[in-house]
């Protein structure tokens, strides 16, 4: 016995740290969906790119054209403070008193006597684009039509771009890779262009602002040049250019091959050009190291020392390690295969879920959780919300790639904390209150839906039972510990007990799920009751898994809280709405009362299959579909699987609103902008569910007549 045990610890570790062996031809099929454009695209770039920094480009591989983003993890700008009287700090902010229970509770909300300095903390920081580097024609105005034979592939197995165009009569091919462990682009441009000295490479700095919350596709303002400033030094084949905005500073380290020499800026603007001199080799390659430290510091990259630090200048390393990554990303952890059928709509389902894993990867594998749009554009100003971290960031768990997972999570918990546990306190709360539309110092920007919701609160311990479920040892127990004790503390702080009807409710004021109803109005959610219970329960599994007592007021406040909200045999959004089924404002957003069985198990308490069913039916009937976006469809994928229907939960996932451009990219639509992330991880989180089932109906749930094949996938809760 003790034999198996010790074989099955050995085995769940190289299950963390190795590969899977995998008999799905894994590259095969990831190579079938390379993407491959003749023109750039209006709203989306191909990138590349290692989680934590991401590089758009246009048809040349670069960002000739179009200024698409070099967005990252640890590129933050703050703009200069507000110097109205008494607003010129953040520290001079106060929020708003809201009457909570029968007292007052201070909440970060713009305050309309701080206006000035309630807008600055809501807009600031905002997420750098760090700049734009594009070929140079050695100064002809060219547009993209001027070129012909445009080709460009995106070799998904290796993470490299290849472009390919023709600009007079000579041939341009390009290839863009990134650094794993850096915050660099390598590129290998070859043609005659550069022999004859007439093809360069410019290198240009927007500045950043906070005046638009949304700013896609492109990030910056590029004709605000007296607004910042940028200067360059140069050594031998190595060039560094410093970027000042306002209190901000970045460099830009350039390193190339061949005779070649940088200058600039161009009159009036903040644009460098790398320019080989006449008679230059055929080929011409460089590395753009983007960091804050001046010198580079050799800190573990995803880290807090190793953000912004690191600066690589060998091409050739940086080459084959990308490559290297890539391909031991697309061999390890689960995988599936839902392409050996006839169905079209197999083949679909299978571009969606390649591509995600693809963009996810650039995007959303970082030190810090991403946003909605990743490193692609910014909305919010490039925050991340709370309430979003369980969608961007558990696919990692649900797809065995833990190494990614460890990147963020629950290290931004781990630095939340402090900040967290002053804002309950602050509130008159115990335990660690999470914020929801983050900086990277756990500052939550002030907004009344922002202060108000509730449904992040739980998810630590969600991540940490998937965690415990893949390795179950003391160290995954003493990892997570603080941050479950001191949400759970917090939960059952919130909970409020209710004398005369002598249970515990949650709210008001709070906004649930769907952020639609009147927070003052908004008592005991659906979805936030059964994510409450869930939560608490794994809390005090958590102390039991330790040989430790459970704190009698979790189990209390755990077994006592107030019944799902149902009416006519239906749940609901919050206990007391009304006309909910006939209202254009309710049928219009997240249809959160199916997630509790899908996403979520089903609760322990009070759950009822048949009004589950029904409340299925209703939304079926009465929502509109036409305005849902983002995870709305996988959440009605994972209901409509557990509730035994694979076919509608497939047609969810390809559902016409739910729409996928060419390179994979999720269409914001008309709500939000484009790419919407959210709706890649849900669809992730919806194929591992029907690739692993779930406790209780362990296994694969596919539509019959589809031939699947999946590997490395556990079971969901």
């Amino acid at each position: 016995m003790l034999f198996l045990y010790l074989l099955s610890v050995i085995f769940l570790l190289l299950l963390r740290y190795s590969y899977v062996e995998a008999a799905i031809d894994r590259e095969s099929i990831v190579r079938s969906f390379n993407v491959h454009r003749t023109a750039s695209s209006n709203s989306t770039p191909l990138q590349v790119g290692n989680g934590d920094f991401a590089f758009g480009a246009d048809v040349t591989g670069l960002q000739t054209f179009l200024p698409y983003g070099i967005l990252s993890t640890w590129g933050w700008h703050n703009s200069s403070l507000p110097t109205t009287p008494g607003q010129t700090s953040p520290a001079d902010f106060t929020g708003l008193d809201w009457l909570t229970h029968g007292r007052l509770v201070n909440y970060e909300q713009p305050n309309p006597a701080e206006a000035d300095i309630s807008q600055w903390m809501i807009g600031n920081p905002q997420r750098m684009n760090l700049g734009r580097i594009g070929l140079s024609f050695n100064g002809e105005d060219v547009v993209e039509a001027d070129l012909s034979n445009a080709r460009q592939q995106l070799d998904l197995y290796n993470g490299t771009m290849f472009s390919s165009f023709v600009f007079n009569g000579s041939a341009v091919t390009v290839k863009t890779f990134a650094d794993p462990n850096s915050t660099t682009i390598g590129v290998e441009v070859e043609s005659d262009l550069i022999r004859s000295g007439n093809l360069g490479i410019f290198f240009d700095y927007p500045y950043m602002t906070y005046t638009n919350k949304f700013e896609a596709p492109f990030v910056g303002i590029w004709n605000a040049t007296a607004n910042h400033t940028t200067s360059l030094q140069q050594s031998g084949q190595t060039a560094r250019i410093q970027h000042d905005l306002d209190s901000t500073t970045y460099f830009t380290t350039i390193h190339w091959s061949g005779n070649s020499s940088i200058s600039g800026p161009l009159p009036s603007t903040h644009r460098y050009t790398l320019k080989p001199t006449a008679g230059s080799p055929f080929s011409l390659s460089f590395t753009a190291s983007y960091h804050y430290n001046p010198d580079a510091v050799m800190a573990p990259y995803y880290s807090p020392q190793g953000q912004g630090t690191r600066v690589n200048t060998d091409i050739t390393s940086i080459k084959s390690a990308s490559a290297a990554w890539w391909q031991e990303f697309w061999k390890s952890g689960s995988f599936v295969s839902i392409t050996s059928g006839d169905s079209a709509n197999a083949t679909e389902l299978q571009r969606r879920t390649v591509l995600s894993l693809y963009l996810l990867a650039v995007n959303e594998a970082g030190f810090d959780p991403p946003q909605e749009s990743g490193l692609t554009n910014n909305g919010w100003y490039g925050k991340f919300h709370a309430e979003m971290f369980l969608w961007h960031l558990g696919p990692w768990a649900r797809w065995g790639k833990w190494s990614l997972l460890d990147r963020s999570i629950p290290g931004v918990y781990e630095r939340f904390l402090p900040s967290s546990i002053q804002r309950a306190q602050k509130q008159g709360y115990d335990g660690a209150r999470w914020g929801k539309e983050s900086d990277p110092t756990g500052r939550s920007a002030p907004g009344e839906i922002n202060s108000l919701l509730i449904w992040q609160q739980p998810h630590p311990m969600t991540f940490a039972e998937y965690e415990y479920r893949a390795f179950p040892s003391n160290s995954t127990l003493g990892k997570w510990n603080e941050i479950i004790s001191e949400a759970a503390d917090f939960m059952v702080s919130y909970a409020f007990w209710n004398e005369s009807t002598g249970v515990y409710d949650l709210g008001p004021p709070m906004y649930p799920v769907s952020e639609n109803t009147d927070p003052n109005a908004t008592r005991n959610p659906t979805f936030e009751l059964a994510y409450w219970r869930l939560g608490l329960n794994i809390a005090s599994d958590w102390q039991r898994r330790q040989g430790k007592p459970v704190p009698a007021q979790w189990s209390h406040v755990a077994e006592n809280l107030a019944p799902l909200p149902v009416q006519n045999n239906s749940y609901v959004i919050y206990e007391g709405i009304e006309n909910m089924w006939n209202n254009e404002t309710y049928d219009e957003d997240h249809p959160s009362m199916l997630g509790i069985y899908g996403w979520l198990p089903p609760p322990t308490s009070g759950f009822n299959l048949s009004t589950m069913q029904n409340t299925r039916d209703l939304v079926y009937e009465t929502w509109n579909f036409t305005y849902s976006y983002g995870w709305d469809f996988p959440l009605l994928a994972m209901n409509a699987a557990r509730l035994g229907d694979v076919d509608k939960a497939i047609d969810f996932l390809l559902d016409p609103t739910f729409a996928f451009d060419d390179a994979g990219y999720p269409i914001g639509g008309a709500r939000v902008p484009t790419p919407y992330f959210p709706g890649s991880a849900s669809l992730l989180w919806a194929v591992a569910l029907l690739a692993g089932g779930w406790d209780g109906s362990e296994g694969p749930h596919w539509p019959e007549g589809w031939v699947v094949e999946s590997e490395g996938f556990s079971p969901s809760l």
